[in-house]
């Protein structure tokens, strides 16, 4: 759980970055891999993380610079990387700026529950890593090379064992 400004700033800035280097990895082509029918596309959840990050910050009346939810998602790769990036330091400026360590205290309405804002920082984090997750797992199915994330990814590894 998030409980000041300082711990939020550091794991988002961590997080963040990590996400970046995924959605910098993503193609046009690859953009279209899905797992079923029935499922996002690799682009659909990539846009999904890309407004993800507006979305629940929004809901508590913070100012965040991006695409509404609702947003079609674009057919470039590079168009949501980029997007994604000014959210991402939008919402660093916006609660670095905005809030404070008691502000993370206050509730709002949230899906209909109260949450503190401490907890939708906690919940913003954790669904972004969630949806990167599922997406590294498109990403393989379409071929591509996933980002060393939380240590260094299978090419990797295999290039240490040598």
């Amino acid at each position: 759980m998030i409980c000041t400004i300082a711990e939020f700033v550091t794991t988002w800035q961590q997080e963040s970055a990590i996400t970046a280097r995924v959605l910098a990895a993503l193609t046009d082509a690859s953009l279209a891999q899905r797992v079923s029918p029935q499922n996002r596309t690799l682009g659909e959840l990539a846009w999904h993380i890309t407004t993800g990050v507006l979305e629940m910050p929004r809901r508590t009346g913070l100012e965040v610079t991006g695409p509404e939810h609702t947003a079609p998602c674009p057919t470039s790769a590079k168009a949501i990387a980029a997007t994604y990036d000014e959210a991402a330091r939008s919402l660093l400026a916006a609660v670095g700026t905005k809030w404070t360590d008691a502000t993370l205290k206050v509730e709002d309405d949230m899906y209909g529950e109260r949450w503190t804002r401490a907890a939708t920082l906690t919940a913003l984090i954790v669904h972004e890593i969630h949806h990167r997750g599922q997406a590294t797992v498109l990403m393989r199915k379409a071929g591509l090379v996933v980002p060393s994330i939380y240590g260094p990814n299978r090419e990797e590894t295999a290039a240490m064992a040598r």
